[in-house]
């Protein structure tokens, strides 16, 4: 790791030291719970449709996609508001790697990288699913399309002696409404839950922080008992 990227000497005392206590982790920690929260008011619907066994009913779909089509469909500027939110959290890591200690490079270097993960989810999942979600048609078209690959499956593995073709011609698999939903709400999660590894790690850089300090103090207490006896065995001598 080049040190002229990396201060060594950085430690919890340092004054230019940016860690648990500074602004920037705030940057951080308040993108990432604004973020968990907008996941947790999607969490009525994405619980049934992930982890339970009972049928759902046959209104269930049709809230959850008016709701999702609601979110994508929201005017411009709820959307620019999120991508800002999104951009502070960044800003606050770049802040906190500038110029960084040891600690930064563990806890903040692994939060990042969390956190590029969940941007990638958003963008390729999430986004997807709501553009899939409101597009002309709804999900109903995607089911059609689902219906239309399965019958050219059946087919192709009647013609081709049981080679069965996903999709219509590209071979790419074609989801139906339901499955569509699910992998949404499955990318929900997988979101929430880096975005919680976001927040472990910046409360294990505070316990580390902690635990240094309290190291330094029960350090400086030691040396000065030391000190103390050994002024006091002089003073005795003489």
């Amino acid at each position: 790791m080049p040190t002229q990227w990396v201060d060594w000497s950085k430690t919890v005392r340092s004054k230019d030291y940016r860690g648990s206590g500074s602004f920037a982790t705030f940057l951080i920690i308040g993108p990432v719970c604004f973020i968990l929260g907008i996941l947790f008011a999607s969490f009525p619907y994405d619980f049934p449709l992930l982890w339970t066994s009972d049928p759902l009913p046959p209104s269930f779909l049709d809230h959850l996609e008016t709701h999702l089509r609601l979110l994508h469909q929201s005017p411009p500027l709820i959307a620019r508001m999120l991508h800002i939110i999104v951009f502070v959290g960044f800003l606050g890591f770049f802040i906190k790697l500038f110029r960084p200690s040891e600690a930064n490079v563990l806890f903040d270097g692994g939060s990042l990288m969390l956190y590029v993960i969940g941007a990638g989810v958003y963008l390729s999942n999430i986004v997807k699913g709501l553009r899939a979600v409101s597009q002309p048609g709804g999900l109903a078209a995607v089911d059609k399309a689902a219906a239309v690959a399965s019958a050219g499956a059946v087919a192709g593995a009647g013609a081709e002696g049981g080679r069965v073709h996903h999709g219509p011609i590209s071979g790419q698999v074609v989801l139906g409404r339901e499955d569509t939903l699910r992998v949404l709400s499955a990318s929900h999660v997988i979101l929430a839950l880096v975005l919680v590894g976001v927040l472990v790690l910046q409360a294990g850089q505070w316990y580390a922080e902690r635990k240094e300090a309290d190291d330094y103090a029960k350090a400086e207490k030691e040396a000065a008992e030391k000190k103390g006896a050994a002024a006091a065995g002089g003073k005795k001598k003489l």
